[in-house]
């Protein structure tokens, strides 16, 4: 980790925060780093389950540190993408806590997770082309497949941003929060999904994830070949071992 990311672990789930509050979370090289090195945790680590990832403080990221930029420097990681998550996301569920402000590069860090929890107050945007650049971290290939595709036209093409009940409209945000609340109420839907069967976690998400680029005949045969471990897992005789004999399931991820 780097002093500019904290992590922190809460009974299976891993929380990823952006921690430069006086730059408004803004993106730089070490936030990059530190980001991409607790993703990477979260995949390594069997006793993870789920991760959260929000930043400091009233905004969860302005975007690219431009200060920084001028310096040479760049948020993305070399063949993953802005800081590590956007071009090659986690294996495992990887959720959004926003407060405040998500633009720009911020914003296309949320569209790196898979779901998102925004406080009432959040807003989210990519203002790219109000200075003639193109929302190329993510936001233009990303947000199509979230939204509607004349809702990302909006957006993209704006600039202008939509606040966190217009986002929860769209299918963007699965769950909004009073103000302050967003990191409790993605820990309790990251708590949710980490009581599941982590193998089928992993799994589900990779099929939803790559579905988007398979015919629909190679579709059934790449699923197949991704679901048939889980089926033939420990963890799946555990699961109705567990349902039959009425009792909470023992994960052991085999």
């Amino acid at each position: 980790m780097t002093d500019e990311v904290r992590v922190e672990r809460r009974e299976g789930v891993l929380v990823v925060t952006i921690d430069r509050p006086e730059a408004r979370n803004a993106l730089t090289r070490a936030v990059a780093e530190g980001v991409a090195a607790g993703v990477d945790e979260l995949d390594a680590d069997d006793g993870l389950r789920v991760g959260v990832l929000t930043g400091a403080g009233s905004t969860f990221s302005a975007g690219m540190d431009l200060r920084a930029f001028l310096r040479g420097e760049t948020p993305a990681i070399e063949g993953r993408g802005l800081c590590g998550i956007t071009q090659t996301p986690p294996r495992k569920p990887l959720v959004a806590a926003v407060e405040g402000w998500a633009l720009a590069g911020g914003f296309e860090l949320v569209l790196a997770c898979d779901l998102v929890v925004a406080a009432e107050t959040a807003r989210f945007g990519v203002p790219e082309v109000k200075r003639s650049l193109v929302a190329a971290g993510g936001g233009a290939l990303l947000l199509p497949t979230r939204v509607p595709r004349n809702v990302a036209m909006e957006m993209l093409l704006t600039g202008d941003p939509i606040d966190a009940r217009r986002a929860a409209e769209v299918g963007l945000v699965n769950r909004v929060t009073a103000e302050g609340g967003a990191l409790e109420g993605a820990l309790a839907l990251a708590a949710t999904i980490a009581a599941n069967g982590p193998l089928a976690l992993a799994a589900t998400k990779a099929v939803v994830l790559g579905g988007a680029d398979w015919t629909t005949g190679e579709g059934w045969a790449r699923q197949a070949e991704l679901v048939a471990p889980v089926f033939a897992s420990e963890d799946a005789r555990e699961g109705a071992a567990a349902f039959a004999e009425k009792r909470r399931p023992v994960w052991r991820g085999r």
